[in-house]
């Protein structure tokens, strides 16, 4: 029928393109598509993608055409959906009429094809070779064009044909293309018939040789389907026998394993039958032995009077001693009995154990702690007997005098048989003299004696278990551990369960709060204790101590436990150690306290090796996490060195921690909120990182570092290329990133590395303000890290790029595979905020972490000296040294290693001639201060400051005042502070209100540094000479114009600092403090005027000394020289202008500067001073 249907299908085909009906072919390509008949939609594929029939111009011309309006395609969608329905619902009715054609066309399908082959068979005997030359003459369109009325009968075809196959969106096109003729009523002819198409097929087929012979291969392909179909019928008619079979034979089965198991219960009851009989009859046998050992007692005192009396030389008559023998005889014949009868129950015991064993192929081991021993006989006297002997005549003593000397030595006999074990040493009664020859030996018994021994130690036992608990609080806590070995000792033995817990319990609880020697010793005793009772004793009686301790109230008992789980698991089966102990220390991780928090992470790392498989990975995973973000850094350290590598030894899933640490880092970061809630602007971008936040960075950053040899190996093991061999200098060789960058292996584990780990850190980055130098130097460090495990190679054809990439350059991509170039492409930044953000956040890794390893020292230089000096002399220059550069190589300068390379590069732009360049030059110099000693700043800084001071533009002159006030703050020995005066006082000899400003803002800034530190000197006049000035220098301020954020972050912590020693300061500088406080907190300007007038004598008019305002002073020049494009030029000096000579400006022409920033430094030395004298 595929045959069939694919026929059909290539005559619709021809003809929807002879007749033009481009649109409904068209739809016809996309449906065949749909249903995957690839094969009939070949001529279509071909057809439609003929550049003749549809030039690429024209194709384009059409792209570009207007898309319609939503409201018009609204309204054209509402239009096709009434359409469809209306469409549907007459399809339904097409259907109706379909299914009672195909009832109709059912009956007549048995006679047609009959006829079909009848017809088939006379054209191609009589008409043959008339066909073949018509075949090869005669084409589709020789027979003309089509006329109306059969281009009418073959649309109602196509039409019927294309909603019978299914093709609803394609008769939809069909009907809206055919525009003269009403598809829904085909006229009465002679081709109006149901199924027209296939008649018409048919019709075809029997007018053609191939067609007839295709006809044949239909009806062949026919009958191997239908003997295939017998085939698979006979085949599940087989298997379902089969399955009969197999069911009755598992039934079977089923019934044979009940009656086994029947079986196996009753001889079990046989079992538990036997050996109750067996107990019963050891109970008689020991009641026999202590009879015997009774008589043993007795025969050792007649033995004592006997010798006694022979000793003296009394003559001693003996007696007959047939009644004793008799004795003897029926004594020796019980033993045997119950020796038979033991001896029967153990084989009758033994064969049950053999036939269960048979049974169920089980192997049952008989295990009895005490075994029957053969009692060798001895020789019994009885004690009245032995009296009468004492009174014997002499003759009969004489007669009998033989008797006495065998008596002698069947007594050293008996001593002899006390100690022997064989049985053969029992003499025949039957013999005329039973005692001559070996006398009556005597039978050890060994199973009497070790009964007694056993209760005599149970009855010890029973003693120390109700006695220990008793003693334990009395004994010194130092001394408890020397009680261990009888504790031990009694848990070990006793019988019975709940004394043990209880003497489990005084284990655990020996000491109330034990250090760490005294939890040694505790914790060793448990694990030999473990060792001796076993599994399931340490199960049942031991790890339920450790659960009852865990929530403790002092931490050490809680250590204790801890420090059981990861010891004690090698005691007990392997399915508890990754269930109970795992839930000990996953309760443990939780622990307020430090110390159990360690111990539980430093013992789940032993517990790992023991657990019978990985199921339980991904919780471990998760503690492990939880464990390195704890907010203790002894646990983090724990983590790192003890679980971090056993997880991954035990797991072996290095690839999900890097994914799962990665996803943590981001997230940690992500979940802060923005810096500013505009959006677009790029502290929307950066993220306000709470103190958990930091550290969670701040650990899982370390965790990667400490990763990083885990990562190296696991590289080196999977490298996918034999070829190459790998060595530790240079781990991956060039040779080696060749072979990579053809990208024929994939090589996911050294991938990981740059395809995520270096955009991921990277977008970090971007997340970070500028005051996160911390988690920078992380950053910073871990990259130092991999260039020096991945080698110098790696760093520079794969790190390298991805960083220059990232801050906007260009860069070589030829050691990356092809198929990630458009993941590291994509790093680069595309608007102006990532540019921005690219510089405040990667450009600082890119210079401290990549470019700053010891082999790229060069490189590093001159890419610095391109991106400051080279970057800045260019014409047209807009993008400038601005801050966020200046607070990259701020960053690089935290490492003291690159020092001297800034400082070269910085004095080419402090003594070049381009006024920018100067500028950028002091700022750079102010912020790398705090990083510097004080020796560069003597040797290095302040002479490049100098420099800039004097230089003839004020800009640079002013830029060169923010730098001496950042050096004023850090440094405060005398050569430069002498300095730094000599410079501000020439500054404010200038009198130039930009210079006076700037003067007054940097040494604000040194006033509350200074003021800060504590007064080390005990004399009082010290510290009040010290606060004067101080508080004249405030005073000075206050009459300035500072701005809300200068007297927010330096006026008035200054002020506070000075109030906290309240002695030293004179009541009316206090006042005074108190009023500028009150006022600058919000109070108005008038109040601070009359103030500072009233002490100082300052004129009304000082308000005025600055101009129109600081606003249009040195700042508001330098924010419009940063937002404006164009290079800046120098203003005209304005004409100085005859200043007041107030109090003031005579302070600040004074020594007011150099007291002020030696203030900390004299008091220093006049605290030595004082000491001295």
């Amino acid at each position: 029928m595929d045959v069939e249907r694919s026929s059909l299908c290539n005559c619709v085909v021809n003809f929807l393109l002879e007749e033009k009906y481009l649109l409904t072919a068209f739809e016809l390509l996309q449906e065949l598509l749909d249903d995957g008949r690839d094969a009939q939609a070949i001529r279509l594929k071909e057809f439609f993608s003929d550049p003749s029939h549809f030039p690429p111009d024209l194709i384009t011309r059409f792209n570009s055409l207007r898309v319609a309006d939503p409201q018009s395609l609204l309204e054209e969608k509402e239009a096709l959906v009434e359409k469809l329905a209306i469409t549907e619902y007459e399809l339904r009715l097409a259907q109706e009429d379909v299914t009672k054609l195909k009832a109709e066309l059912k009956k007549k399908s048995d006679s047609s094809p009959e006829n079909l082959n009848e017809s088939n068979e006379d054209n191609h005997g009589n008409h043959g070779v008339e066909f073949q030359r018509q075949k090869r003459d005669i084409s589709f369109s020789d027979l003309g064009p089509l006329k109306d009325i059969e281009r009418k009968d073959l649309n109602c075809a196509v039409k019927e044909y294309l909603l019978l196959a299914g093709y609803r969106l394609t008769a939809m096109t069909f009907y809206e293309e055919v525009t003269d003729q009403n598809l829904d009523i085909w006229q009465n002819a002679p081709a109006c018939v149901s199924d027209a198409l296939r008649h018409y097929y048919y019709q075809y087929l029997s007018s053609t040789t191939e067609a007839a012979e295709e006809k044949i291969a239909m009806l062949r392909e026919n009958e191997s389907l239908l003997k295939a179909n017998e085939r698979l019928n006979h085949e599940k008619e087989s298997l379902l026998k089969t399955k009969e079979i197999s069911d009755g034979q598992i039934s079977a089965l089923t019934k044979s394993l009940e009656a086994l198991h029947r079986d196996l219960k009753d001889k079990e009851n046989l079992i538990l039958d036997l050996k109750k009989t067996t107990e019963h009859q050891r109970r008689e046998l020991n009641d026999c032995t202590a009879e015997i050992t009774a008589l043993k007692m007795h025969i050792e005192g007649s033995h004592s009077v006997r010798n006694f009396a022979t000793t003296n030389g009394d003559v001693i008559q003996s007696q007959p001693v047939e009644r004793y023998e008799e004795e003897i005889k029926s004594l020796l014949k019980e033993i045997e009995r119950l020796r038979a009868k033991s001896t029967n129950a153990s084989d009758s015991l033994v064969s049950v154990y053999s036939e269960s064993m048979q049974t169920e192929e089980k192997v049952v081991e008989v295990d009895e702690d005490k075994t029957v021993l053969a009692h060798p006989s001895v020789e019994v006297v009885n004690s009245e007997d032995a009296q009468s002997l004492a009174t014997q005549t002499p003759d009969n003593n004489t007669a009998k005098q033989p008797n006495v000397v065998l008596q002698g030595e069947s007594t050293s006999s008996f001593k002899e048989n006390i100690t022997s074990e064989n049985s053969e040493n029992v003499p025949n009664l039957n013999d005329e003299s039973p005692l001559k020859d070996s006398g009556l030996p005597l039978q050890s018994d060994n199973a009497s004696l070790e009964a007694a021994s056993d209760k005599m130690g149970l009855g010890t036992i029973q003693i120390l278990a109700d006695a220990l608990p008793k003693i334990v609080p009395y004994v010194l806590i130092n001394h408890r551990e020397e009680l261990l070995p009888l504790i031990m000792c009694a848990i070990e033995r006793h019988p019975d369960t709940s004394t043990r817990d209880s003497l489990t319990h005084t284990l655990f609880n020996l000491i109330k709060r034990p250090d760490e020697q005294q939890r040694r010793i505790i914790m060793d005793a448990c694990v030999t204790l473990a060792k001796n009772v076993g599994e399931m004793r340490t199960e049942m009686e031991l790890l339920p101590q450790c659960w009852e301790q865990i929530n403790h109230m002092y931490e050490e008992r809680r250590l204790l436990v801890a420090q059981s789980c990861g010891e004690l698991a090698e005691f007990v089966r392997p399915e508890i150690r990754d269930s109970l102990i795992l839930s000990i220390v996953q309760q443990l991780v939780e622990d307020s306290a430090t110390v159990v928090r360690e111990a539980a992470a430093r013992n789940l790392a032993l517990l790992l090796p023991l657990f019978p498989n990985t199921d339980k990975y991904f919780k471990v995973e998760d503690l492990m996490f939880q464990l390195v973000c704890d907010p203790s850094g002894v646990v983090v350290e724990t983590t790192f060195k003890e679980l971090l590598p056993a997880v991954i030894n035990w797991g072996s899933k290095l690839d999900h921690i890097l994914r799962v640490l990665l996803s943590y880092i981001l997230s940690s970061a992500q979940r802060c909120p923005p810096l500013s809630g505009v959006e677009g602007s790029v502290e929307s971008h950066l993220r306000v990182l709470g103190e958990r936040e930091r550290w969670n960075l701040e650990v899982l950053l370390r965790m990667m570092a400490e990763l990083l040899p885990f990562m190296q190996k696991n590289a080196i093991e999977t490298c996918p290329f034999s070829s190459v061999s790998l060595s530790e200098e240079t781990v991956f060789p060039s040779s080696l990133l060749e072979l990579y960058a053809g990208g024929h292996i994939e090589w996911p584990s050294f991938e990981w590395m740059h395809v995520d780990c270096f955009p991921g850190l990277i977008q970090l980055a971007c997340l970070l303000p500028q005051k996160e130098d911390n988690l920078r130097n992380r950053i910073t460090k871990f990259l130092l890290a991999v260039s020096k495990q991945f080698g110098d190679s790696y760093l520079t054809h794969i790190m390298l790029p991805v960083f220059m990439v990232a801050v906007g350059d260009n860069a070589d991509l030829t050691f990356f595979p092809s198929t990630i170039h458009s993941g590291i492409r994509g790093l680069k930044p595309r608007t102006a905020v990532g540019e921005r953000l690219a510089t405040m956040g990667v450009l600082p890794l890119l210079l401290a972490g990549v470019l700053g390893a010891p082999s790229k020292h060069d490189q590093l230089a001159d890419y610095l000296r391109k991106l400051l000096v080279e970057g800045t002399m260019k014409e047209n220059h807009t993008v400038k040294c601005n801050a966020e550069i200046v607070n990259a190589v701020r960053f690089l300068c935290t490492f003291e290693e690159h020092h001297t390379m800034v400082f070269n590069i910085l004095w080419e732009m402090v003594v070049s001639s381009n006024i920018d360049m100067k500028i950028n030059a002091a700022n750079l110099l102010k912020v790398i201060v705090p990083y510097i000693n004080a020796k560069v700043a003597s040797m290095q800084v302040l002479p490049a400051l100098v420099t800039l001071g004097s230089d003839q533009n004020l800009n640079v002159k002013y830029a060169s005042i923010d730098a001496f006030g950042a050096v004023a703050q850090h440094f405060k020995n005398d050569m430069i502070v002498d300095k730094i005066r000599v410079q501000m006082d020439a500054f404010l000899e200038d009198g130039s209100h930009e210079a006076t400003v700037a003067v007054v803002r940097a040494l604000a800034v040194a006033i509350f540094q200074l003021s800060a530190g504590p007064s080390s000197s005990s004399d009082v006049m010290r510290r009040r000479e010290r606060a004067n000035a101080f508080c004249e220098s405030i005073r000075a301020l206050d009459a300035t114009e500072l701005s809300a954020t200068s007297v927010r972050d330096f006026l008035l912590p200054a002020i506070q600092n000075l109030l906290k020693d309240a002695d030293s300061l004179d009541p009316a500088h206090k006042e005074a403090l108190e009023i500028i406080m009150k006022d600058r907190s919000g109070g108005t300007l008038e109040t601070i005027s009359k103030v500072m007038g009233a002490h100082l004598g300052i004129t009304s008019s000082v308000t005025s000394f600055f101009g129109g305002g600081v606003g249009e002073g040195l700042l508001g020049k330098k924010e419009i020289a940063e937002q404006s494009a164009e290079p800046v030029h120098s203003p005209e000096p304005p004409p100085p202008a005859p200043a007041e000579d107030t109090r003031f400006m005579r302070i600040m022409r004074g020594n007011f500067v150099g007291d002020m920033l030696r203030g900390k430094a004299k008091t220093t030395e006049d605290t030595s001073r004082t000491q001295n004298q």
